[in-house]
C-alpha cells in the first residue's frame, strides 16, 4: 500500500516512526528539528510549474511562472495545447520547455498520459513513468512525485541539497552521487518521502540557508 503525506501530522507519523527505524536519524532530526509538509498543485500545472523552473534560479522561475499564469485563464494543458510557441517563447519560456509542455498537454488531452494515478503506484514505478516523457529528468519526476502528489517514498536522490545533508549526518566523506543515494536511502523504504524532508530541513538549520528547490532537470 501507498502512502500519502497529505497532511503535516501524516509527515510527523512518518518521521517519529524512520527515528525508530533508523536510530541515526534521531541526532539528524535534534539539528533539523520537524519539518513542514510542503505540498505543491497536482496534475499538469503542477508538473509544468516544476519544469518552468527546471535550471534556473527560484527567483526567475517565479518571475516566468508569474507571467504564465497571468497570461492565461486558467492555465491548463488546454491552453498550453493551443498556444501560439512564439508567444510562450515571449513568457520567457525556452524552446526546449515549450517543447515539453506542449507534449504533455497532448498527451493528456488524447487521455494517454494521467499524471494523478501516479500517486497510487509503486514510488519507482512512478519515477521511471515520468522519466519516460520527453523532457522530463529524474529531479522533475521524483519532486512532482513528492511535492505533487504526496508520494510517501518518492526520494529525489539527484537534489543537491539532500545529497550534502546525508554527507554530512551520516558522517560521509564525500556527497553520494545519484547513484550511491538510492542504497542509503534503502533503510527508510516505504518513507523515504519523508526522509527526504528530514534531510532538506537538516541541510537547512546546518547551512542556514535554503536547499536548492528550483534548478534541477
Amino acid at each position: 500500500m501507498t502512502i500519502h503525506l497529505e497532511t503535516q501530522s501524516d509527515l510527523e507519523e512518518a518521521v517519529h516512526a524512520l527515528i525508530k527505524r533508523d536510530p541515526r536519524l534521531k541526532a539528524v532530526f535534534e539539528v533539523a528539528g520537524m519539518p513542514a509538509l510542503r505540498r505543491r498543485e497536482p496534475g499538469f500545472v503542477g508538473l509544468a510549474h516544476i519544469v518552468c523552473g527546471q535550471q534556473l534560479s527560484t527567483a526567475s522561475a517565479a518571475a516566468i511562472w508569474g507571467r504564465l499564469s497571468a497570461a492565461f485563464d486558467p492555465f491548463d494543458h488546454d491552453a498550453v495545447r493551443r498556444a501560439r510557441t512564439d508567444r510562450l517563447g515571449r513568457l520567457g519560456l525556452s524552446a526546449a520547455k515549450i517543447k515539453t509542455l506542449k507534449y504533455l498537454a497532448r498527451e493528456i488531452m488524447a487521455e494517454r498520459l494521467n499524471l494523478d494515478v501516479l500517486a497510487e503506484e509503486d514510488a519507482d514505478a512512478a519515477h521511471h513513468t515520468l522519466i519516460s516523457l520527453p523532457g522530463i529528468g529524474p529531479w522533475t519526476a521524483d519532486i512532482y512525485l513528492l511535492f505533487c502528489l504526496g508520494h510517501g517514498d518518492a526520494w529525489p536522490a539527484g537534489d543537491l541539497a539532500v545529497q550534502e545533508g546525508i554527507r554530512i549526518g551520516l558522517g560521509l566523506k564525500t556527497r553520494p552521487t545519484e547513484k550511491q543515494m538510492v542504497p542509503l536511502a534503502e533503510p527508510w523504504r516505504p518513507l523515504r518521502g519523508a526522509a527526504a524532508h528530514l534531510w532538506w530541513s537538516y541541510y537547512r538549520a546546518v547551512k542556514k540557508r535554503e536547499g536548492v528547490i528550483a534548478g534541477q532537470a
